[in-house]
């Protein structure tokens, strides 16, 4: 058969002419074949016909009519086979299934302050939980609980996608990320908790939590420890701790029934919260915020221009109370007319004018309060997994010489006052107050002052296996709490443990405030909250109560570190090469890390390889990628990204973006807190094996 292009003459088929126009496509052509069989006593010729496509190229511009006549000789022991599959109709490949868009929609004002955030400081919003749990766990049904509730709900299916604008990306299908690691994989539980915190998320791909398990040591070996380490990852720009809770209850659901949740998608979902949002009308929440976020209050000292704490990343500290204690602390609130969390927010107030330096002076304070965000009138919102705690200012006057009663029923009336507009975002409050959408993208910060108050109310726990798995030896502890760093300075979160105690952890930014001083804000905080249950009338003052906190330095907020010489450029050389071809180090930047640290940093790493900084916040991930490009091009060796904690999704971007014309991206090196030194190890071996690899002969030659 002629399949070569040629026609059935043997004749090539003339070359069009210049002004030729092909024409239209056929539908399909007639083939006919001629068979001779050959050995026979006489010669036998059957002509077989096949319809169907036209076929590719030149024999494809004959008309739909056109006939194509081919001869082969063939034994007649093939003839049947032959025929066969002359005349066997083509076999329909399936149709590809039509690939449905995912749906689109709008963000919220809170999803837009996190994302705007999140640019800049990725690590300020991803959140975990940990726990341990005791017997078997069957990763396969494990996997298919998480996927069951992955198709259930659509925000664990969502992402975002820029077009400028953010918007929500919902997904027909997402496939959620288990990870189980054998023992010794990591030293323990803690290494692994930071390593899937600096690994960050990817918020254009869906499935923004993620698990990870690590097996103890298994049964007979010494100091066995047979519970498994469960970790969940979660980003908050589509998840808020009550929403995982919500979700790890489905997720038991499923491992009780093999990993089927019965029902189908939830509704209402984020979806119709946004609905519900822009049907809703801000001129009553404006006039209160910009009446209320507008009055002058007095912040934390400021430490002296060019001061630098020394050290970088993110700071955390945790303090318990008991259960009896926290008992107490209910029922004295709860004669006041308020709250656990009331008596807290009065806490941090007194602190706050403590630290102002206003001394015996009446002043307004402000600090930032998360609410819930599910106080709205949507129907069954306070099952709906999103992002709804919202982070929202208050302000109130502190007397030192007014009853320490007096200042509670007042916060109690600002959290009654706020609680009308729990849909409002701080970047919104931002916006009327500046009428500038293009405010900075710590305006929302600067709204919420200089600390953040997270009180995680009670809720119903978050359920086990049950009773039928538990027949089977299988115990899991409550979740514990690892909080995402506030866009602030100092975070105080709050929660209850499965024990009844109320745990209070520090999260803070370490060049902003020292390590030491905020553990003091949170050791006079759990002294305070213990001593006010000893308050009864009204003749304790605010005064009274503070004179017996213990003197401290004085409370001082370090600006962030000026950037080293030269940051106007997206690419700073710190270290030249002395020889060529030595390899490069290219730290990944984040805002607010100090000159001396990177010093320290290139001075604790050995070679001579060639060591930059890039500042992808400043600039950009494309202008960083085509600096690095430039650089590349005259510096020649192995080339390796590092970085500390919460820059791992950036560096892996300007990875990518250097390996998209084909190339092999660089190794990506990351280190948590701010340890020169276990970033300069990891740097130098990483940078040994590269060069090893480069100098190793390929099998080609």
């Amino acid at each position: 058969m002629p399949t070569d292009g040629h026609h059935p003459s043997g004749t090539p088929a003339p070359a069009p002419g210049p002004g030729h126009r092909p024409a239209p496509e056929p539908r399909a052509v007639t083939v006919t074949v001629t068979v001779t069989f050959a050995g026979t006593p006489e010669t036998r010729q059957a002509v077989v016909n096949v319809h169907g496509p036209a076929p590719a190229g030149p024999l494809g511009t004959a008309s739909a009519a056109a006939r194509i006549v081919g001869q082969a000789t063939v034994s007649p022991a093939f003839a049947g086979a032959l025929a066969d599959q002359l005349t066997r109709p083509p076999a329909m490949s399936p149709a590809p299934p039509r690939a449905e868009p995912p749906e689109t929609f709008a963000t919220t004002p809170l999803q837009r302050d996190v994302l705007a955030d999140a640019v800049h400081h990725p690590d300020h919003h991803v959140e975990q939980l940990v726990w341990r749990w005791h017997g078997p766990l069957d990763t396969g049904r494990f996997t298919a609980a998480w996927q069951s509730v992955f198709d259930r709900e659509t925000v664990l299916r969502a992402a975002f996608a820029w077009d400028p604008h953010p918007r929500v990306t919902v997904y027909r299908h997402a496939t959620p990320e288990v990870v189980r690691h054998a023992y010794g994989t990591f030293p323990d539980r803690a290494v692994l908790v930071e390593h899937e915190r600096v690994r960050g998320f990817d918020l254009r791909r869906p499935g923004l939590l993620r698990a990870a398990l690590l097996d103890g040591a298994p049964p007979g070996t010494p100091d066995a420890t047979a519970p498994t380490d469960v970790l969940l990852t979660y980003h908050r720009a589509l998840l808020d701790r009550w929403s995982v809770h919500a979700l790890l209850r489905a997720f038991y659901r499923a491992y009780r029934a093999d990993g089927v949740l019965p029902g189908g998608e939830r509704r209402p979902d984020l979806r119709d919260y946004v609905r519900w949002l822009e049907a809703q009308d801000p001129s009553a929440a404006r006039d209160f915020w910009s009446r209320e976020a507008a009055r002058p209050a007095v912040r934390l000292p400021r430490a002296a221009p060019g001061a630098v704490t020394g050290r970088t990343g993110t700071g955390r500290a945790r303090i318990r109370l008991t259960g009896d204690e926290v008992a107490r602390l209910a029922a004295w609130a709860a004669h006041q007319g308020a709250t656990e969390s009331v008596a807290v927010h009065a806490v941090w107030a007194m602190l706050l004018h403590r630290a102002s330096g206003a001394a015996a002076e009446p002043a307004r304070v402000r600090f930032g309060v998360t609410v819930s965000g599910r106080g709205v009138f949507l129907e069954d919102v306070e099952h709906t997994p999103g992002p709804f705690a919202c982070p929202l200012p208050v302000s109130v006057e502190v007397d030192p010489r007014s009853p320490v009663s007096r200042l509670l029923r007042t916060l109690r009336d600002c959290a009654l006052d706020v609680s009308g507009y729990e849909w409002i975002a701080a970047g919104q409050i931002r916006d009327w107050l500046t009428q500038d959408p293009a405010a900075p993208q710590d305006g929302a910060g600067a709204v919420l002052a200089d600390s953040l108050l997270v009180f995680e109310h009670r809720r119903p726990g978050p359920g086990g296996p049950g009773p039928d798995l538990a027949a089977r030896g299988v115990r899991v502890d409550a979740p514990d709490l690892v909080p995402a760093r506030p866009p602030v300075p100092i975070g105080i979160v709050v929660h209850h443990d499965h024990r009844g105690g109320l745990v209070l952890t520090c999260v803070h930014d370490r060049a902003r405030l020292d390590d030491a001083r905020a553990f003091a804000l949170l050791s006079h905080s759990a002294q305070l909250l213990r001593e006010l249950p000893g308050v009864t009338g009204e003749s304790v003052t605010v005064a009274d109560l503070l004179d017996g906190l213990p003197c401290t330095d004085p409370i001082r907020l370090h600006e962030h570190p000026g950037p080293p010489p030269g940051q106007g450029d997206p690419l700073v050389t710190l270290r030249a090469a002395p020889a060529p071809r030595t390899g490069t180090v290219c730290l990944v930047v984040p805002p607010g890390t100090p000159a001396s640290w990177l010093v320290g940093l290139v001075q604790g790493t050995a070679g001579t390889h060639a060591v930059v900084a890039l500042y992808p916040a400043a600039h950009g991930t494309r202008t960083c990628v085509t600096a690095l490009r430039r650089h590349l091009r005259t510096a020649g060796g192995p080339l390796v990204l590092a970085g500390v904690s919460g820059v791992g999704a950036v560096a892996c971007d300007i990875a990518l973006g250097l390996a998209e014309d084909g190339g092999t991206p660089p190794p990506v090196v990351l280190a948590g807190g701010d340890s020169v030194g276990a970033l300069a190890h990891a740097i130098e071996t990483t940078l040994r094996r590269a060069e090893a690899k480069l100098e190793r002969p390929s099998r080609e030659q």
